[in-house]
């Protein structure tokens, strides 16, 4: 093998490897965004969660307004028909003399 040789077999073997790592730089580009599309997607998935976190925390608030509410009135109705069950009762004894 004289130089010439051995200058060719070395320049292939450098194309070679050049070669490769375009090839190697392409799948790390592809593996790239692959990795972005991925987080993107995370990222569709997080906004849509903290949504409907949102949505669940106003129909919470909203359900705790209305339990208060109704905590206040229902004893207020519950006066209010003793006292006319009282009435119609007094009524009707005063009248069935």
């Amino acid at each position: 093998m004289n130089d010439t040789d051995k200058l060719e077999r070395i320049a292939r073997l450098l194309e070679e490897v050049r070669d490769n790592q375009k090839v190697q730089l392409d799948r790390q580009a592809e593996a790239l965004a692959l990795q972005k599309e991925q987080y993107q997607l995370v990222l569709k998935q997080y906004e849509k969660a903290a949504k409907i976190q949102d949505r669940a925390e106003a129909i919470q608030d909203k359900s705790a307004k209305l339990i208060s509410l109704v905590r206040r009135f229902v004893p207020v109705a519950m006066a209010v028909i003793v006292v006319i069950i009282v009435y119609l009762t007094w009524l009707l004894l005063h009248y069935s003399r």
